[in-house]
């Protein structure tokens, strides 16, 4: 008989983790709608529409793979509706605020296995790092060179990660510095695109640490939900309205497709999150390509940022390749 209460109590707790996600959507929605009564909110749904369906696709690849929200927002906007980059960046960190801390918490609840130690380092540089970028660095580049960067510097991460995918786990130590410097790095990068901090830890946890894409994936998760709550509160009062019109459009879809996008990848193989990953970033590198005007100057930022990207995700890779070497 003792053993009754524990297992009821094992059957609620797993009832409970079943039904976070439609729980937690149906409590945003409600707090979606009393807050457009209570603070009169007028949203140009005519106007803004497109992109909530745009958002419905990148919450849930947000939710699966290490890419935030913010990496399918960011293109679209500045690509297909000529959004500002501040725009974009502003509304990533404000709508993944939303959709990947509603990702992350079903993570949590459902004992996803997640690397809390990369988290615990990480997330506290990326908040600095974002800080002095949204101070020093943002102001200084936009336009079509921070769409340009953007899409060239994850595809480096992308052709790194299918190459030395192929050699599987070897290293899996890696300093509290690495974890620290990839967070500050990724915390500046995500005051340019509002996304960043997620991909640069992901880089190091798989390509440095060997750990797997199924425990780096969710771990980028919760580390981006926790830099887009900082980059939104940092951004406070200076948030433009155009970005707040948006947010309001997408809310009710990403508290939904984030989620989704978790469960779904949870319990796959590396190989599926892998090629989730390389479909993204192809996607957007061939809309980059495509729809912005290649200046010489600019096909020049694309190859230079390419190449660097190699040079540091490969540079992040060095130590397990030449322990491999040597073992």
């Amino acid at each position: 008989m003792r053993g009754r209460p524990h297992a009821e109590r094992e059957l609620g707790a797993a009832s409970l983790r079943r039904w976070l996600g439609p729980l937690l959507a149906a409590a945003v929605w409600a707090a979606w709608l009393l807050g457009q009564r209570a603070l009169a909110v007028d949203v140009p749904f005519a106007e803004t529409w497109p992109l909530a369906v745009a958002m419905l696709f990148g919450s849930l690849v947000a939710g699966a793979t290490s890419e935030g929200g913010g990496a399918i927002a960011f293109p679209v906007m500045t690509l297909l509706f000529a959004i500002p980059p501040a725009v974009a960046r502003d509304f990533g960190l404000m709508i993944q605020s939303v959709g990947m801390s509603a990702a992350a918490l079903v993570i949590i609840a459902r004992r996803t296995p997640v690397a809390w130690r990369a988290i615990g380092l990480a997330a506290p540089a990326g908040a600095l790092g974002l800080a002095l970028g949204l101070a020093f660095v943002a102001p200084h580049v936009g336009g079509p060179a921070v769409k340009l960067f953007f899409c060239a510097l994850w595809a480096a991460f992308a052709v790194s990660h299918w190459k030395m995918d192929r050699s599987g786990p070897r290293d899996t130590r890696a300093g509290a510095g690495t974890l620290l410097l990839a967070g500050l790095v990724g915390g500046v990068v995500t005051s340019l695109v509002g996304t960043g901090l997620d991909i640069v830890v992901f880089s190091v946890l798989v390509l440095r640490q060997g750990v797997s894409e199924t425990v780096a994936t969710p771990t980028s998760v919760v580390l981006m939900a926790l830099g887009s709550l900082a980059g939104f509160a940092l951004r406070g009062a200076a948030l433009p309205a155009e970005a707040w019109a948006y947010w309001w459009t997408c809310v009710p879809v990403v508290v939904v497709g984030a989620p989704l996008g978790a469960r779904l990848i949870e319990g796959r193989s590396r190989a599926l999150v892998s090629r989730l990953l390389y479909g993204s970033v192809a996607i957007q590198l061939v809309a980059a390509l495509v729809l912005l005007p290649l200046t010489p100057g600019r096909v020049a930022l694309v190859l230079a940022t390419f190449a660097a990207g190699l040079a540091l995700f490969f540079g992040v890779a060095a130590p397990r390749r030449l322990e491999a070497a040597h073992g």
